[in-house]
């Protein structure tokens, strides 16, 4: 395992670059950031909120969930998210052009509720996203989550599964007919046959969200972001039990692959044969790197 950069803010969302780079969203900081192969930090644009997913859409823009931001705490020397803060103005989709750094504001509601917490996003090979609403906590409250698709263009968001507990991650299998997504509270991921573009089948009629479960890890285990790999195997970053779990399309545990940061928070993949694993490791504020067993899945965009 190799440092690639640290001092990050808590970084997430990790997009692998043709030219070896990483851009990664750093939550804390407010920005998207570019790291290059020898670990110099560029902000690339300054978001505000709190960024959290990214993903480059069919246009070459990069597409950001933005949570709306943290209050922020140091426990036992890691830097950890709380709840909503008072600087807190809601959440949206937000798309960053990285060249001149300008960001636009796309999504903000759907059908007349507000975005609390986007988190995580994927493109389908229709060139719309899936994202995840996390939702926000407060001191004795906590919002109720959901999974959207939405168009990049601004024409079209639709709430398509609700409610969830706290969903996180989000990826699409190898042939884009199934979609996982994984809650951070229960430990679960669950998965949904795709029937079109923002449509899902139904699963088990008393599962959140008509879900299927594809597996919930044992103990106290959390979840956070996820990337599937070129075999279709789902690699999610797991909390507390720091690293990433890789579970097989029949919810086998294959492996833990263990970071030593407790808030490991997401992974991609990259360099030749797109065989590198790119994690961030938030509560210690790096981007780390190490060969992966298996080759990842090539994104749509």
């Amino acid at each position: 395992m190799r440092e690639i950069a640290s001092g990050l803010q808590f970084p997430e969302g990790p997009i692998a670059l043709p030219d070896g780079s990483v851009l990664l969203v750093e939550i804390q900081r407010g920005t998207l950031s570019r790291v290059t192969s020898d670990g110099r930090v560029t902000v690339v644009a300054e978001t505000g909120g709190g960024p959290n997913g990214a993903a480059i859409g069919p246009d070459d823009k990069v597409y950001v969930c933005n949570n709306g931001g943290f209050e922020w705490h140091q426990v036992a020397g890691f830097t950890v998210p709380g709840d909503q803060p008072a600087s807190y103005v809601g959440g949206s989709i937000q798309r960053v052009d990285i060249g001149s750094g300008r960001v636009e504001t796309v999504y903000t509601e759907c059908s007349g509720h507000p975005l609390r917490g986007p988190n995580d996003l994927v493109f389908d090979t229709h060139g719309g996203f899936w994202f995840t609403d996390h939702g926000k906590i407060r001191a004795r409250e906590r919002d109720r989550g959901g999974v959207y698709y939405a168009r990049p263009d601004g024409s079209l968001i639709r709430e398509v599964i609700y409610p969830l507990d706290s969903p996180n991650g989000v990826g699409l299998s190898p042939d884009g007919k199934r979609l996982y997504v994984a809650e951070t509270f229960t430990g679960r991921v669950w998965q949904w046959d795709v029937t079109g573009p923002g449509e899902v089948g139904s699963g088990m009629p008393l599962a959140p969200g008509g879900g299927t479960l594809l597996a919930g890890l044992p103990g106290f285990q959390l979840l956070d972001s996820l990337a599937v790999d070129g075999h279709g195997n789902v690699c999610v970053a797991t909390l507390v039990n720091g690293g990433i779990t890789v579970l097989s399309t029949f919810g086998e545990v294959l492996e833990h692959v263990a970071t030593g940061d407790p808030l490991t928070t997401n992974i991609c993949f990259g360099g030749r044969g797109l065989r590198m694993a790119y994690v961030t490791c938030s509560g210690t504020g790096r981007l780390v790197a190490f060969e992966w067993p298996r080759p990842g899945l090539r994104l749509n965009y």
